[in-house]
């Protein structure tokens, strides 16, 4: 075979890399870090869009309290997302900000 027959192939292969496998690695890496990094006390939102904190929490298990009297059990990997605490405080000044207003 000749280089200039499989050239093209290299690049492709190349540009395929850098715009798909790539990022997706360095996502899933983080993902892997926030999912390690969980402790409790921690306000977390599952995959589902469940809003909870974590009460409890193992290798493979989660316990997230939703309200006063609700205790929920999901895998680790249900966990989506930590919640900013800061947001959190920004949304709640904003809605005593609307509060006030009214």
């Amino acid at each position: 075979m000749n280089l200039t027959q499989i050239l093209p192939l290299i690049i492709i292969f190349g540009i395929f890399y850098f715009l798909l496998l790539r990022p997706q690695q360095k996502r899933q890496k983080e993902r892997n870090a926030m999912l390690a990094s969980l402790k409790k006390g921690d306000k977390v939102v599952t995959i589902g869009g469940l809003h909870g904190t974590i009460m409890d929490l193992t290798d493979e298990r989660v316990t997230l309290k939703v309200n006063e009297t609700t205790r929920l059990f999901f895998e680790r990997s249900a966990i989506n997302a930590v919640a900013n605490q800061a947001e959190e405080k920004k949304e709640d000044q904003e809605k005593e900000e609307t509060k006030e207003e009214k």
